[in-house]
């Protein structure tokens, strides 16, 4: 199953519910306008358009997500690398890299994610 395009604003708004999910919509109207200045309006519009793409429930005033932040940050981190990188994650890390410098500590946890994906 394909998961939903989320733009930018719309992830912080997810955001948002993933920390206080199970959420009212009230409470969420409450979130929504100190985090992001959003009008009650504007995020029951965005709480529609976003149940309406499958992305959020809403079940008697409670909004849950229907799909994890996990899950939304692999989607959007392949679609970056293709859209970027035509798929090429050496390519990635070469133009990451090329501008920064890594920590002792940031390369050994590159080191062990490689090791936990060969080891599988």
């Amino acid at each position: 199953m394909e998961i939903p395009k989320i733009y930018e604003t719309e992830y912080r708004f997810c955001c948002i519910i993933w920390e206080h999910e199970p959420v009212k919509s009230g409470e969420l109207v409450k979130l929504a306008s100190k985090e992001l200045g959003w009008k009650k309006s504007t995020t029951y519009t965005v709480i529609r358009r976003l149940c309406e793409r499958g992305i959020l429930q809403s079940k008697d005033t409670v909004i849950t997500t229907l799909y994890t932040k996990e899950q939304i940050q692999r989607q959007e981190s392949r679609e970056f690398l293709d859209k970027t990188f035509n798929g090429s994650l050496p390519a990635f890390l070469a133009a990451f890299t090329s501008n920064k410098s890594l920590s002792s500590q940031d390369i050994a946890e590159i080191r062990k994610m490689i090791d936990n994906y060969e080891a599988k």
